[in-house]
């Protein structure tokens, strides 16, 4: 059997429950990000710039699109006959008539033990499909060896204050790890576990059928990294230093695009060291109109600008009529934002029409009533395939989803903090 140094087993399988609308039908890994790329693309783009060209997928909520996106990983060389990149679903085992949901990180890993088994690695490096960042794993693969560890855990220095958010590593003076809190109220240290790790195959493989006995719904934070330090397993710290970001909240997913087009971004899509990959349709080039002003943007190919783009991102195929201003806001592809609307501080995800006059993004900041723990930073959302009808007004932290009438906004607007939300496209 061939021998892989190492294997890769991505999770993505999250729903990503705090975007909101943008995950109603898709998982996070597979949301739009940066205008021509998908969250996923990130952590594929390591995973081959860092030598590592066997990569199984795990896919559980909402996997149409991500597995569309992903295919046989052309994009990212990862369409090879040995190794490659793998989608793995839950599935039916033995002679049982349903499948079994992966019920925790860890329980997911070992429910495709012999998938691991079958590339028979000496490490597993264990990722989140659902994180902007760039890091050389063949530099922390390289650590972990010298250090002999069972497991290595990426960290990243938080301020003492974000502490209480994180899982966080208390380390010794060498990087060895003596104690894992699970967001605690007092922190002792700010390295925060970045839910990257790579273990030793053999140790992970018997940890995991271990606990298995124990918790049904086996997590590595919670279960399997516990397990090992009382064990009295070595656990090594890999302290990171880059960019990261975790784009689980409206507000955050808006910032981390808005950081891109930056005159000098701290998250830069053009070095060519390490390119970002993605699987994108050829299209035509992106046109602008006679009258057309763009500044500070990110234009993605095939869009057609004819009204004014400021501190914006446009997908593929983005469509922007004559006198229609976009500021501030991510368009999704192939959107159509009608002549003379003005869309202000917005997220317009995939194939929305925008009728001709609206106002979006308007009036004062007042939460969402239906979810205001999720829209509360005056940053108003479409889901994919949404139609606005032509000179309606809609405020901030406003939701709107399928395809809107003129009847279903009173006097034609929709105050700020107000919700329609319609099933079907």
């Amino acid at each position: 059997m061939r021998k892989n140094e190492m294997l890769a087993m991505l999770l993505a399988g999250g729903q990503g429950s705090r975007l909101g609308v943008l995950t109603r039908k898709v998982a996070k890994p597979a949301v739009s990000f940066g205008g021509r790329y998908r969250i996923i693309d990130f952590p594929l783009s390591n995973c081959i710039n860092s030598g590592v060209n066997t990569v199984g997928v795990l896919t559980q909520y909402q996997p149409l699109r991500l597995n569309q996106h992903i295919g046989i990983g052309i994009p990212w060389d990862l369409d090879r006959k040995n190794g490659g990149v793998t989608i793995l679903a839950p599935h039916v085992k033995g002679g049982g008539d349903s499948g079994e949901w992966f019920m925790g990180t860890a329980n997911a890993i070992y429910q495709n033990i012999d998938y691991i088994d079958n590339n028979n690695p000496e490490y597993v490096l264990i990722l989140s499909g659902d994180h902007i960042y760039k890091m050389d794993y063949s530099d922390m693969l390289r650590e972990h060896k010298e250090t002999g560890a069972a497991a290595t855990i990426a960290v990243l220095e938080v301020t003492m204050e974000e502490a209480s958010r994180f899982g966080i590593m208390n380390t010794n003076p060498d990087g060895s790890i003596y104690e894992f809190e699970e967001k605690p109220a007092n922190p002792k240290s700010n390295l925060a576990s970045m839910g990257i790790y790579i273990f030793t195959w053999d140790r992970l493989r018997d940890a995991l059928i271990e606990d298995n006995e124990i918790h049904p719904d086996s997590d590595f934070g919670k279960h399997i990294i516990p397990k090992m330090l009382d064990e009295g397993q070595k656990l090594q710290s890999y302290r990171f230093q880059g960019y990261w970001k975790d784009v689980g909240t409206i507000e955050s997913y808006w910032e981390s695009n808005m950081e891109l087009i930056r005159t000098l971004p701290e998250f830069n899509l053009y070095e060519s060291r390490w390119k970002v990959y993605t699987n994108s349709d050829h299209q035509p080039p992106a046109f602008t109109g006679v009258e057309a002003k763009v500044s500070e943007a990110l234009i993605s190919d095939g869009c057609e600008i004819y009204g004014e783009v400021t501190r914006s991102i446009l997908g593929d195929e983005v469509y922007v009529g004559e006198g229609a201003i976009v500021r501030d806001s991510i368009i999704m592809g192939k959107t159509v934002i009608g002549a003379g609307a003005v869309i202000e501080r917005c997220i317009i995800d995939e194939r929305c029409v925008v009728g001709e006059g609206v106002q979006m993004g308007i009036g004062e900041n007042i939460p969402n009533e239906r979810k205001p723990g999720i829209y509360d930073s005056g940053i108003t959302v479409l889901g994919d395939h949404t139609t606005i009808p032509a000179n309606v007004k809609i405020g901030k932290n406003c939701v709107a989803y399928g395809k809107t009438v003129e009847s279903d906004y009173p006097n034609g607007v929709l105050v700020s903090g107000k919700s329609i939300v319609k099933e079907g496209k």
